[in-house]
């Protein structure tokens, strides 16, 4: 019973043609990239486009987002080859699995239940706290000061029953919401170009100054191991502001759980994956262009920046209208977070790792109901008692250390299966993957010391797990399936290690 034993990609695409344990297939390439840019959209592009550009690019907050997208790129340039190949519920998880075996797939689905539940459940907090803003709620209702947050409990509750009733329908109902928000962030940089200062944009990489050590956690981790003083601005700012808002691009990577869904992935998920992420890119370095041209960088360090340079300029009546477009964006980025974790984690009770009770489908629906059902009641108790800000940054620490996982595997799979068919293959192999692979740490290496003990404490507590319920129930129902295949006469040969 090897840890590091594969899963055949031949044995995983059976997994999908079995009664009551493949998921309908509804989704297109439009869907997909509805779904990317749904939950790529959000947060990073209302709030960390300010609050950057003012604390460590300035102007230059336009170089720092262009470099956070090639990081990204490369990353899922690798993610849309393995979806094209493996085209199973489950993403990294999955590819894991069939190159790199089943104690790193264990690893890297444990790594994404953090990123996916916990980003989930912070993302809600703030829809709470926009709405409380727009609507002028009472704050015990919902908001930062409540507790519970009840208008967080209540937007996971609905969204996982939106999650439940099929992934067409929660593509119809983030279309809707992506419609609202692209339409928003279009009208900030349609409005604003009106009210640009050229002067503002002098001098557009401000000059470094050295920033005093962070103590104890919050120190990054690469200046405790280097002993480095971290700058504000200049160049070293840009590449530090980078770190930060690269987590705005967080998200592009869920498209891939869908592939089990889509009609034709191997087609359909690579295009998701690539035009969801050109298109938040563009309108990225396009808003952080105009919104630094309005005001002054250093004005621009707020929660809402947005509204607030509109504010500056005297257009106070946009501010709602700004708001409004918030509260859709974040929306639709909890729907597609919700949808990726119930199905990586669907992916990983199919495979015995966890009980297969997990691993139910819908008989009408066609989801994985009962996993959707635990991670919204899992989130919404997160969302509505617990302070979840000092804990976002393990939702970059997991993403990241997924990027690093996926690169790897994406060149493992080509010596070990360069028979399989790729509609789509990355260029550069092995070079572009090990490129994602460097960039990748190197933006963790910025993350602060008390998010990697965070990180290493769950990472431990998962281990556990594996080694006293997930190997060995996992292995028993890969020789169950393997056998089942070698019984068919027509069936592909299994070739787990």
């Amino acid at each position: 019973m090897s840890i590091f034993r594969t899963k055949s990609i031949e044995q995983s695409l059976r997994d999908t043609d079995e009664p009551g344990r493949g998921l309908r297939k509804n989704l297109s390439a439009f869907h997909l990239t509805v779904f990317g840019v749904g939950v790529i959209i959000g947060t990073g592009i209302f709030v960390l486009t300010g609050q950057q550009a003012a604390r460590n690019a300035g102007p230059a907050i336009v170089l720092s987002f262009a470099l956070a997208g090639i990081v990204c790129a490369l990353a899922a340039l690798c993610y849309a080859e393995f979806a094209s190949s493996v085209p199973v519920a489950g993403s990294a998880y999955t590819f894991s699995y069939a190159t790199l075996g089943q104690f790193v797939a264990w690893i890297i689905g444990w790594d994404l239940c953090l990123e996916l539940a916990l980003g989930a459940a912070v993302v809600s907090r703030g829809w709470s706290a926009y709405l409380q803003e727009l609507f002028d709620l009472p704050t015990w209702l919902a908001g930062d000061a409540a507790r519970p947050d009840l208008g967080a409990a209540f937007i996971v509750a609905a969204l996982t029953i939106v999650s439940i009733m099929g992934a067409k329908l929660s593509g119809r109902v983030t279309g809707v919401l992506v419609v609202v928000k692209v339409a928003v962030v279009v009208f900030v940089i349609g409005l604003g170009l009106f009210f640009i200062k050229a002067a503002n944009y002098t001098p557009f990489i401000p000059a470094a100054t050295p920033s005093e050590k962070a103590g104890g956690g919050d120190a990054p981790l690469l200046q405790v191991l280097a002993g480095i003083t971290p700058q504000h601005f200049g160049w070293f700012g840009i590449v530090a502001a980078a770190s930060i808002v690269f987590f705005a691009y967080i998200g592009f990577d869920v498209v891939a759980t869908t592939a089990e869904e889509t009609r034709n992935p191997q087609r359909d998920v690579p295009w998701g994956i690539i035009g969801s992420l050109i298109i938040c890119g563009v309108l990225y370095m396009a808003t952080a262009f105009v919104v630094t041209g309005m005001v002054p960088f250093e004005q621009l360090d707020t929660a809402a920046p947005l509204a607030k340079a509109f504010d500056l300029v005297g257009q106070g009546w946009a501010a709602d209208i700004i708001s409004l477009g918030a509260v859709c964006g974040i929306t639709s980025v909890i729907l597609v977070l919700l949808l990726g974790q119930s199905r990586v984690t669907f992916a990983m009770a199919r495979d015995g790792l966890l009980p297969p009770v997990l691993a139910r489908v819908h008989p009408r629906y066609g989801t994985p109901w009962v996993m959707s059902t635990i991670t919204g009641v899992v989130v919404a108790v997160l969302a509505a008692f617990v302070p979840l800000s000092e804990l976002s940054e393990l939702t970059s620490i997991g993403t990241l250390f997924a990027f690093v996982v996926v690169s790897i595997g994406v060149v493992v799979l080509r010596r070990t299966r360069p028979d399989l068919p790729r509609a789509f293959r990355v260029p550069g192999v092995p070079w572009l993957p090990a490129l994602s692979v460097l960039a990748s740490v190197w933006l963790m290496l910025n993350l602060p010391v008390i998010t990697w003990a965070r990180f290493l404490i769950w990472m431990a507590a998962g281990l556990v797990l594996y080694f006293v319920y997930g190997m060995r129930r996992a292995n028993l129902a890969i020789d169950s399936a393997s056998a089942a295949g070698d019984a068919r006469p027509d069936g592909p040969a299994d070739r787990s290690s």
